[in-house]
């Protein structure tokens, strides 16, 4: 079975999402959160269930979409995941992802 790491930044892309989000609706926030997590725990069955997102230098990097959201991921190995962030889809993500 695949391990499913955040990382610090990804913990801080969903804290971003919640806190604005909650701004309107807490409960709302929570769900959408909740929701994140859930879509990511598909990695543990399905490791490859998203997109290529870049695939050079022995990293593999692909995306899973969850709504507006992009939940970026590096296979580290076929037990390991990092999640390296969840970006809403309207973000330039490039910026974030190029220097992994």
């Amino acid at each position: 079975m695949v391990v499913i790491s955040w990382t610090k930044e990804a913990e801080n892309w969903l804290k971003d999402i919640y806190d604005y989000i909650s701004k309107d609706n807490p409960l709302i926030a929570k769900k959408v959160i909740n929701d994140i997590y859930n879509k990511a725990q598909i990695l543990k069955t399905f490791l490859r269930a998203g997109y290529i997102y870049k695939n050079q230098n022995d990293k593999e990097i692909r995306i899973l979409l969850y709504g507006h959201y992009r939940i970026a991921y590096l296979i580290k190995d076929e037990t390991q995941v990092d999640i390296l962030g969840v970006f809403h889809g309207r973000l330039a993500i490039e910026k974030y992802l190029n220097n992994i």
